[in-house]
Order: structure tokens, then C-alpha cells, then sequence
């Protein structure tokens, strides 16, 4: 692509060109109701997660004149309820020799009633190499934000390229820290740390010391907390391959946890690497832990490298729901936010037997819903559910009892999305069982699946046509009870044109 245009400054834009924009966007006929998405343009990874001054606060990536991965700008958006998000505008714009070709990924900390923000800023020298620096941006009460007039690190260390970013900053006892995503020189990925007194001047601390071994030529937008007297490291690897139901996306995301990460060797004693969601679209998640002690987290619900229909609409993109964490069985669970249960309004419910049969209820239908699901009881092969159906279209889980294995199945979910990396996701669960608990969230363009009350989670993009708004119900080769609380949910999405 023309680095003239993938560079291109909204301000090289017109009002004329950035009105039409903004109206191309609206007019989509897959803008969500209840996800964070932007005015226009791309957005990508969330960024700063942080409750500061009796807000939460969440900054994403953000290049306003194209659906491609261009010049890269921090937005902000704000929420007292982590439901009803208000467009803030733009918090950190590049421009400095430092973040001259973008602000990439980074994360807040409260100090002094200050709101921290450090970030990965983007230059390039005369012959187009990359080079990387780490900033920082401070916002204060009023909303104001100044960046700081010089990075805080101006070079990467020995042993490691220049796709050294993400920094993700918390407070350990005494000293902050953060860890940020690299690359060494061999071209495996790793995840080093730095460490600090005041938040302003650092120093290199050395790597994470883990048992995973050439996993990936790069882990981006890490994520290090302890949780229930664990510690686990959030990352997401690039260059897995495939293994059977595993890493069947381009790029993946999760975890590894075991004893917290000792302060004077960096080594964390860890288990096997999981995955944080079993779906299509999700990538480079980022936690906070919250005014009453709740680590929440919040993903890109998308990927690098893909093609989604509303390219062609003029934006592209949204976040996840809130999840908050917790430890389970001695594996991550997720579940949303319970203060999203404030847009739950008209409730369908239904409770019947089926034998080997297809239903559906008076009701229980829509575009934009919640819906918690319970197959009880079940001596049947096959269990599921059809979502988002109309005349040739529908978007399918199924769960296979006999082999505890949940499909997500969306090669008939609508307008395709252009992607070598098929259309079915599967994972087994970890225990038998007769019963199976499906909780989804419905938006105009995704779903989010959280199964058995978070034990695994399947989030994606689906672009079904507007009337494509059935909802059934399944059992294969036998019976199964079946229990079905379904909420149509107001509009959440504040500002919808927002500020640019």
C-alpha cells in the first residue's frame, strides 16, 4: 500500500471528506448496539484500561480514514457503569520523531490523581527501518492529556529487534513495573521487564524466564497480574501453528499461570499455555483491576489480517464485552459484567422437552439480544442451537455429548468474511457432563458465547441480514429438556457519531 496514504494525519483530511466518512459508517447496516465500535475508520487493540476519577476509562487504536491498519492514533471513551460508553475524541495523536508513523498499544496507571498513560510509539529512519520507543501521555481531573516532550526509553536492548511494544504497567509493592512484548533476534517471541520508582525514569530488568520454548516469532500486548494468589502472564503469540481444535486463528491470544513471577529472577513457574477464547475474532486482550477489586478484561473483537464486510462500509471493528476473571478449577473463567444485566428489557422464556426434533418458541427471537439456554437431562447425540436465522442464513452451536465437544458454525452466517482460516470453531470441555449451560450476548455483528458459566468462551463477527432474526432449538437421535430466558436489550452504544 502507498505509505502516503497509510500514513495519511486526519488533519490532511477535509470537513467534507471526514463528514462523508462519518455518514458512510451510520448508514452500515451492521453497526452494533450495546459494543464499543468507532465513529469510523479501523480500530484495534484496547489500550489504558484503567478506572480513574469515578470512571472507567478505555482508550483503543484507532486510524480514522480507511479500514487498513494506517496511522495510528489513541481514542478515548469513558463509562461510570461499564455499560453506557460516551466518546471522549482523540487522546494521544502521533506526530513527534518518536511517534512520527503512530502511538501503538500501551496501558494506564493512577499516580498523584493523575491518570499515567504509557504507550509504544512508532518512528521509522531515512531508510524505512522500524524503531521503537516508549512514551508517555498524562491526563489529568479536567480530561486534558499532555505527552510527554521525550520517550522514557529511546532504545531496545541487546538481544532483541525493534518490534519491542506494548507496554502494560501495574504497581509491585514498592516499584512499578510493566511488561512489554519482544522479539529476540532469533526470531522467537518473549516478554521482558522493566521496573521504576517513579513512573518516569525505568530501567531493564530482563526477561520473563517461562518454559515456553520458540512458542511464536512475536508475543504482543502482554499482560502480566496476580490473581487468587496466582500470577498469570496474558499475551498473544504470533506464529502457532495449528493443533487439532488449537490455534486456529492467524494470530492467538491467551495465558499461562501458576506461582506469582519472582521479583529477582523473572521466573514464573507456569502450566501449559491456554487459549483465552475459542472463537473467530478475538485478540490482544487487556485487564484492570477495578474499584472493587475485580480484574476485568476487555479484547479487540477482530484480528490483523482480515477481511470483514464492513470494509466496504468505512469501518471495521468493536471491542468485547467487560469479562471479569476469576480462577476456576485451576483454569481462567470468564463472565460478563453483571451491570449489564441494566439492558435487559421484555423477557421470552420457555421450558419444554425435545425428541429429536427442531423448535422454536412465541418470543424468543431478534437481532440484538441476551439469551441463557439450558439443555438438561440430555440422552441425545447432538444438542444446539440456530441463531440469527433467515432464508439461507444462520449461525449454529452445537454440542456433541458424547464427545463433550461445543462447535461454533458461522459458514451460513451471512456476508463472508475473507479469511483462509475456515468457518467452524470447536473445543472439548474438560468435564462430563448431561447438561449444558449456553449464555450468549447477540449484537447486529457478533456474538459472545460463554459456556457452563464461563468455562470456555467463543466470541465473533457474524453479518446476517437485518431480517435474519429466528432463533431454534435442536436435539439429535434422542431427548433432552430444555430450559430458554431470552431479553431484548436497549441501545447502549452513546454518541453514536461521537467526536472525531
Amino acid at each position: 500500500m502507498d505509505r502516503e496514504l497509510k500514513y495519511r494525519r486526519l488533519d490532511q483530511a477535509s470537513p467534507e471528506e471526514i463528514a462523508s466518512l462519518r455518514r458512510q459508517a451510520r448508514r452500515s447496516e451492521w453497526r452494533q448496539t450495546f459494543h464499543i465500535q468507532p465513529v469510523m475508520g479501523l480500530m484495534n487493540d484496547p489500550n489504558g484500561f484503567s478506572y480513574y476519577n469515578g470512571e472507567y476509562h478505555l482508550f483503543y487504536q484507532w486510524f480514522p480514514l480507511g479500514t487498513f491498519h494506517g496511522l495510528k492514533y489513541w481514542y478515548h471513551t469513558s463509562s461510570k457503569d461499564l455499560v453506557h460508553w460516551h466518546n471522549k475524541g482523540i487522546a494521544i495523536e502521533p506526530g513527534q520523531l518518536f511517534d512520527a508513523y503512530g502511538a501503538y498499544s500501551g496501558s494506564g496507571i493512577v499516580k498523584d490523581n493523575k491518570l499515567y498513560l504509557l504507550y509504544t510509539g512508532n518512528a521509522r529512519d531515512e531508510e524505512w527501518n522500524r524503531q521503537s520507543y516508549q512514551c508517555m501521555a498524562v491526563m489529568d481531573r479536567d480530561g486534558s492529556i499532555t505527552k510527554l516532550d521525550k520517550p522514557l526509553i529511546d532504545h531496545v536492548p541487546d538481544g532483541y529487534t525493534e518490534h519491542f511494544r506494548d507496554p502494560k504497567v501495574w504497581k509491585d509493592q514498592d516499584k512499578y513495573r510493566f511488561v512489554i512484548g519482544a522479539q529476540r533476534v532469533d526470531q522467537t517471541g518473549s516478554a521482558v521487564i522493566y521496573e521504576s520508582s517513579d513512573l518516569l525514569s525505568w530501567e531493564f530488568k530482563g526477561e520473563i524466564q517461562t518454559r515456553l520454548e520458540h512458542f511464536g516469532y512475536m508475543w504482543e500486548c502482554p499482560d502480566y497480574f496476580e490473581l487468587e494468589g496466582q500470577g498469570v502472564l496474558l499475551f498473544s503469540p504470533q506464529g502457532l501453528l495449528p493443533e487439532d481444535d488449537h490455534f486456529q486463528n492467524i494470530y492467538q491470544s491467551g495465558y499461562i499461570s501458576g506461582k506469582p513471577l519472582k521479583r529477582d529472577t523473572l521466573e514464573l513457574d507456569h502450566g501449559s499455555f491456554c487459549e483465552l477464547d475459542r472463537g473467530f475474532d478475538f485478540y490482544a486482550p487487556q485487564t484492570m483491576l477495578d474499584e472493587k477489586d475485580r480484574r476485568i478484561m476487555v479484547g479487540w473483537m477482530g484480528l490483523p489480517d482480515i477481511g470483514y464486510p464492513t470494509d466496504s462500509h468505512g469501518w471495521a471493528h468493536c471491542l468485547t464485552l467487560p469479562r471479569m476473571l476469576t480462577f476456576r478449577e485451576g483454569r481462567l473463567n470468564q463472565q460478563p459484567v453483571p451491570e449489564l444485566q441494566v439492558l435487559r428489557d421484555k423477557v421470552a422464556e420457555a421450558a419444554d422437552t425435545l425428541h429429536s426434533e427442531v423448535k422454536s418458541y412465541k418470543g424468543v427471537q431478534g437481532t440484538a439480544f441476551e439469551m441463557i439456554c439450558e439443555f438438561q437431562a440430555i440422552e441425545a447425540d447432538v444438542v444446539g442451537i440456530e441463531f440469527r436465522a433467515g432464508e439461507g442464513e444462520r449461525t449454529v452451536i452445537r454440542y456433541e455429548s458424547g464427545k463433550r465437544k461445543v462447535t461454533l458454525d458461522r459458514s451460513s452466517s451471512g456476508a463472508s468474511i475473507v479469511s483462509d482460516y475456515g468457518t467452524v470453531r470447536s473445543c472439548k470441555l474438560p468435564t462430563e457432563r448431561n447438561s449444558i449451560k449456553f449464555h450468549l450476548f447477540v449484537d447486529i455483528s457478533s456474538v459472545e458465547l460463554f459456556i457452563n458459566d464461563g468455562e470456555e468462551v467463543f466470541t465473533s463477527r457474524i453479518f446476517p441480514k437485518c431480517e435474519s432474526r429466528n432463533i431454534r432449538f435442536f436435539v439429535q437421535n434422542g431427548s433432552a429438556g430444555l430450559k430458554v430466558a431470552k431479553w431484548d436489550l436497549t441501545e447502549a452504544v452513546k454518541d453514536k457519531e461521537g467526536d472525531v
